[in-house]
């Protein structure tokens, strides 16, 4: 059995702002990319801002009030912050928002020979969490490879994790059957290297592909070619925990998870089954049934948007309520 992990290149602009763009752009026509960006994380409410931890320099983006609970929202593979910025729409308005660039990926800079295991990705997250001093009752979000850094975190830090909400998730689990849960190679296809290789991912990716201007697409193919390097080592190293747990110790440490848990799954992912949702289910204790999205593939927080953010928004209220019924007894 091998290691099973997601990967789905994401795009970092919401339907809604494209198609404005759209109207004013041709494929020949300059793009500010990174001006593009930094307006539609302002229109998420979001910021962008840098902290140097240990030997990293993390670019993250940050809204909503420091009041309120904290939501730590992780990525997936060959992917950035970016693409959580539609549904952190939302989350800005109710909750206070976290969303970084993993090493190796977007803006954030790691060192050259940068250790790019789960176990360690999970530990300086950890350093990052608890440089912004925001570790307590922490309510954390993984699409993708950024599931399986979620599982790894909370399973270790069951206290400080207040919640889980997992879409797409990476691990080592007993109903992975698709080709690039099970060879690093075919994982590797999926690995935006070179001009054109981004339609042939958006095309395994996702059932409903928002639409994307030409330039655009250009300028996000570049930054991915860009780190292309970085996240072939991700992939050697993701596939390298098939010789560090089987089915049953990565079972063993789901168990260990007690955060209440919410699952969501396209039931059209190619990359990840959605079978795979409901041994997630049996194997974390608190884990509520999956949501399973019809006519939606890897890329829920792209294709589904408003229902991502409808389920998690009802989990979190829900929490919210078992909590204040709790205080009070």
């Amino acid at each position: 059995m091998k290691f099973m992990t997601a990967s789905a290149l994401t795009l970092a602009l919401s339907s809604t702002l494209l198609a404005n763009l759209s109207a004013a752009a041709t494929p020949t026509e300059y793009l500010d990319y990174p001006k593009l960006l930094e307006e539609q994380r302002n229109w998420a409410g979001l910021s962008t801002k840098t902290v140097h931890v240990s030997n990293i320099t993390w670019t993250y983006s940050e809204g909503g009030s420091k009041d309120k609970p904290t939501l730590l929202l992780i990525h997936g593979l060959d992917s950035n912050r970016d693409s959580w910025n539609e549904v952190a729409r939302s989350l800005t308005k109710q909750y206070h928002v976290i969303v970084p660039d993993l090493p190796g990926s977007g803006n954030t800079k790691a060192p050259l020979n940068f250790d790019f295991s789960i176990p360690n990705l999970s530990e300086e997250l950890r350093f990052f969490v608890e440089t912004l001093r925001i570790q307590n009752k922490l309510n954390i979000a993984g699409h993708s490879l950024g599931g399986s850094i979620a599982m790894f975190y909370a399973s270790q830090y069951t206290l400080d994790t207040k919640s889980l909400f997992l879409m797409g998730a990476s691990g080592l689990f007993q109903n992975n059957h698709t080709q690039y849960t099970k060879n690093p190679i075919y994982l590797k296809q999926l690995v935006v290297s070179q001009p054109g290789d981004l339609n042939f991912v958006m095309k395994k990716a996702m059932v409903n592909q928002p639409f994307v201007p030409e330039v655009r697409l250009k300028q996000q193919e570049q930054q991915l070619i860009a780190q292309s390097g970085d996240t072939s080592k991700l992939i050697n190293e993701v596939f390298k925990l098939n010789h560090q747990y089987t089915v049953a110790s990565f079972r063993n440490l789901l168990k260990s998870i007690d955060a209440p848990t919410l699952i969501l799954w396209g039931k059209q992912d190619q990359i990840v089954n959605f079978e795979v949702a409901s041994e997630i289910k049996s194997s974390i204790r608190h884990a509520q049934q999956p949501i399973i999205l019809n006519n939606v593939g890897h890329m829920p927080i792209l294709e589904a948007p408003q229902r991502v953010t409808e389920s998690y928004l009802d989990f979190l209220s829900k929490i919210q309520y078992q909590n204040n019924v709790a205080a009070k007894h």
